[in-house]
């Protein structure tokens, strides 16, 4: 046999397929990361013990089948939009964070800490649907149908239309949707149904997958909005798998302290609008209320002057907020004195202490300082920065800061002032709540367009020039500190 003979017994090149057998797979427990070996840590959470092994990848490759189009494809300017628009929910401050309200067909993800107010603030937004004459079905896989229906007496959410089902299982929770064909599903929580198809418990990866998956696709198919609410993990991200967030349209993160009675929520992803807007609530007694005006949560109602305090307006999304600054400074006897924060970060307060100290004369070494937020307010944007340098030379001085001023404002660690955006956004919420002075940076006093009527702007390039304005000259600060 020559050799450009082929064996009969040898298939030919193109149809050889390796025999080489699938690997074991790793799977972590808590966000699905996969790898080819045992680890002990998850490399894309970090979560230790949670890497167990899986069933292996299927070798070879898989080739779809066409099939024809149900509908065809048309030009995009044909396409119909009226079904596509938002319904609005009833509750304001929530529509604000959608967009203005439900897609027919949405699905959206409110995930939060346990006894934040999730299940308080979708059984109002059921209960104003069901008012309305629509079906709404609210399931819970969390509590007894009897715990949720005290809960509805509690903040008047009783409705004919509202139906209730108790249910852990997902093949009745199709079941239900079936039977009751609802306007809107309220599915509480997601982590806690489970399909008998899917191996593991629920809350699983492969579990949580099927369930939205299935959950996905009855929402698609009927134009039936969805509310999922979602668990989180210790550091604050959506639990389950990373592609839970990639499948529903909307992810809203439910925020706030235990200690405080301020809830907001924001959106993470929105498919159906922006994500800079965020939506404030007051968790009562009697439910969850919408706040239109939150402003004055964060600022203290005394009259008298008082050494330690400055106002400033922060950005939550696109809402002005304005945020009242205290600092208290004490003598103390330890060698490395204290900075204590509350809704500020410690790191945030030590590098404008030392900038203060470098570049505006602030004496604090033998001081512990003691600086917070009023109203449980968290400030994470920058241009807090002057108003915390400006609270904390007033402490230690013992001048406080002109009443109706406002300071506004990043600090460098050169100790320069650096713009901020919105500004004018900013002295406008500044000036409704009857704020007279303003102390900002140059540069974004030169972009400014125009000032509120009745206020008073002073533009400031250094730390040093804006202490200077709000609390006077560096010799009388240290002159009064001494006294």
């Amino acid at each position: 046999m020559g050799p450009d003979t082929v064996s009969p017994m040898t298939p030919p090149a193109a149809t050889r397929t390796s025999a080489r057998p699938s690997r074991p797979a790793f799977a972590c427990s808590e966000c699905g990361w996969t790898t080819s070996k045992w680890v002990g840590r998850c490399g894309e959470c970090q979560e230790w013990g949670t890497v167990s092994e899986s069933a292996g990848p299927t070798a070879g490759p898989r080739t779809a089948a066409t099939s024809p189009a149900r509908t065809p494809a048309r030009p995009i300017d044909q396409i119909p939009v009226d079904a596509a628009r938002a319904v609005p929910t009833g509750v304001a401050e929530l529509d604000r964070v959608l967009g203005g309200g439900l897609v027919p067909g949405a699905v959206v993800l409110l995930a939060g800490e346990p006894g934040v107010g999730k299940s308080t603030l979708l059984l109002d937004v059921a209960s104003i649907a069901a008012a309305s004459g629509r079906t709404v079905l609210y399931v819970t896989g969390e509590e007894s149908a009897g715990q949720v229906r005290l809960r509805a007496e509690r903040i008047g959410a009783l409705d004919p239309n509202l139906l209730l089902a108790a249910e852990t299982d997902l093949g009745t929770v199709l079941g239900h949707i079936e039977a009751t064909d609802p306007y809107l599903l309220v599915l509480d929580s997601v982590q806690t149904i489970a399909s008998a198809q899917v191996e593991g418990g629920p809350g699983g990866v492969a579990q949580v997958k099927e369930v939205a998956g299935a959950i996905i696709a009855a929402a698609k198919g009927r134009d039936m909005p969805v509310l999922l609410v979602g668990h989180v993990t210790k550091d604050g991200s959506v639990a389950g798998p990373r592609t839970l967030e990639h499948l529903v349209d909307v992810v809203c993160q439910f925020e706030g302290d235990r200690h405080s009675s301020l809830r907001m929520v924001r959106a993470v992803k929105n498919r159906y609008g922006a994500t800079d807007e965020v939506g404030c609530f007051e968790l009562t007694e009697t439910g969850i209320v919408g706040l239109a005006d939150p402003s004055g949560l964060f600022l203290s109602h005394t009259v008298a002057e008082t050494p330690g305090t400055c106002v400033t307006v922060t950005l939550e999304g696109r809402r002005p907020l304005p945020l009242e600054v205290q600092s208290l400074a004490v003598p103390t006897t330890l060698a490395n004195p204290r900075r204590t924060t509350n809704g500020i970060d410690s790191s945030r307060v030590a590098m404008i202490l030392a900038v203060m100290h470098r570049f505006a004369g602030l004496r604090a070494e033998q001081l512990d300082m003691y600086i917070s937020t009023i109203g449980g307010l968290r400030v994470v944007e920058p241009s807090a920065d002057l108003a915390i340098a400006l609270a904390a030379a007033s402490a230690v001085s013992h001048r406080p800061v002109s009443r109706g001023t406002v300071a506004i404002g990043e600090v460098g660690l050169s100790g320069d002032l650096r713009p901020v955006s919105a500004l004018g956004r900013r002295l406008a919420e500044a000036a409704r709540l009857g704020l007279r002075r303003a102390i900002v940076p140059q540069a974004s006093f030169d972009a400014l367009d125009q000032v509120p009527a009745g206020m008073t702007v002073l533009p400031a390039v250094h730390v040093a020039q804006a202490a200077e304005l709000a609390l006077g000259p560096a010799d009388e600060r240290t002159g009064a500190a001494n006294r």
